[in-house]
């Protein structure tokens, strides 16, 4: 763990990151991880590999030698992103978690913004701090189904988040885990969180180009599924009654 102390220490902060073959990729990333949270906070970092065929799992193993807080959980099989998610946040052992993309296009630079809008918010019953990308260093196709999908169910979800499909978020485990599992449900966390009560802020982050590798995601496979699911999530907003309950007696 990070900023060890004692084998004792628990984590104040678990970053989960998802991971399908991103060989040449988690190495760097887990690097500047331990350069922005070592010495700030107690951590540790959960990578859960989702069936690699690339020998990422390995280079998670060899950066475990001088990443002592560094956890490796792995799929036999690949199950997609919200499964490698909900994996890595039920092995957290902190009661906040940040999640990003394995890629690198999200900078560990950020992390601490992050906490900082948790640390500093008014909201009483804060659940998440969602990062908003400034600028996108993806393919016009990928800005283009991005940028539908997010209009789309933005339009309808009405949550106030423009850009719902940022990896890079600070939640309560414990929201999290009380959350409805399905398929591609990471992209619908912010919701999904209002839906249960929670307060949800947003702060503005920083976007980079992959190191190497490509997307995983395009037109077929992000924004048709997205819209259909965005249907599912409708019906659980409308069939959701949040009880007001007196605690006086």
């Amino acid at each position: 763990m990070g900023s060890v102390t004692s084998d004792r220490d628990e984590p104040a902060l678990s970053v989960v990151i998802p991971v399908k073959d991103e060989a040449g990729n988690i190495q760097p990333l887990l690097d500047e991880i331990a350069a922005v949270l070592n010495g700030r906070t107690v951590f540790e970092v959960i990578c859960v590999d989702d069936g690699s065929a690339d020998g990422t799992d390995d280079e998670i193993r060899t950066a475990q030698r001088n990443h002592p807080w560094l956890r490796l959980v792995r799929h036999e099989k690949t199950c997609g992103q919200s499964t490698a998610t909900w994996t890595g946040v039920h092995a957290a052992h902190a009661a906040w978690v940040v999640t990003m993309d394995g890629d690198g296009q999200n900078p560990p630079a950020d992390i601490p913004r992050l906490i900082e809008a948790r640390d500093t918010s008014a909201e009483p019953n804060l659940r998440m701090v969602a990062g908003q990308r400034e600028r996108r260093y993806d393919s016009w196709l990928r800005r283009l189904s991005s940028w539908t999908a997010n209009s789309v169910r933005a339009r309808l979800l009405r949550d106030g988040i423009r850009d719902s499909g940022c990896a890079l978020k600070l939640f309560r485990r414990d929201a999290f885990l009380a959350l409805p599992y399905f398929d591609h449900m990471h992209r619908f966390l912010p919701a999904l969180i209002q839906r249960h009560g929670g307060a949800v802020v947003t702060v503005p982050v920083g976007h980079r180009a992959r190191r190497q590798g490509q997307s995983k995601y395009g037109l077929h496979n992000r924004l048709w599924p997205g819209i259909l699911d965005l249907a599912g999530v409708l019906w659980l907003k409308r069939r959701t009654k949040l009880p007001i309950i007196d605690a006086t007696e």
